[in-house]
């Protein structure tokens, strides 16, 4: 488990956004992906010691390590080449309760500003590589 993957919700148009913003500024494809659907995610979330059923939150493992909710995020962008390392420090000066709560309350109404989808995403034969 020393690969970078983010599991996410497949159904919901928000994640499915933030993978195509990841792939995009991820050129060099380090950071796979796992519907939480899926059963890789399903494997992965048992691994991490996270229960299966519904879940509010994206995941970004790395070495092992699960990280969730805005951490998972701000780990993300750490990943990305500059500019966007700089976010993760802007973005752990803000308390993790005040960064955790603009998190949930956007988590929990997704699917009614963003909208969702019947299934999960078909990634396309160019990244298809990339998911678990």
């Amino acid at each position: 488990m020393s690969e970078r993957i983010v599991l996410f919700d497949g159904v919901c148009n928000l994640c499915n956004a933030s993978v195509q913003f990841i792939i995009k500024h991820d050129p060099y494809g380090k950071i796979k992906f796992a519907a939480l659907q899926s059963d890789a995610g399903k494997l992965l979330l048992e691994r991490c010691g996270f229960h299966d059923g519904e879940f509010h939150s994206i995941i970004f493992i790395r070495n092992g390590k699960a990280y969730q909710q805005s951490e998972a995020v701000l780990q993300i962008v750490r990943e990305f080449r500059l500019p966007w390392p700089w976010m993760y420090s802007v973005g752990r000066i803000i308390p993790l309760f005040i960064r955790d709560g603009i998190y949930r309350w956007v988590a929990k109404r997704r699917y009614r500003i963003f909208g969702k989808r019947n299934e999960c995403m078909i990634p396309t034969p160019e990244i298809r590589q990339r998911f678990l």
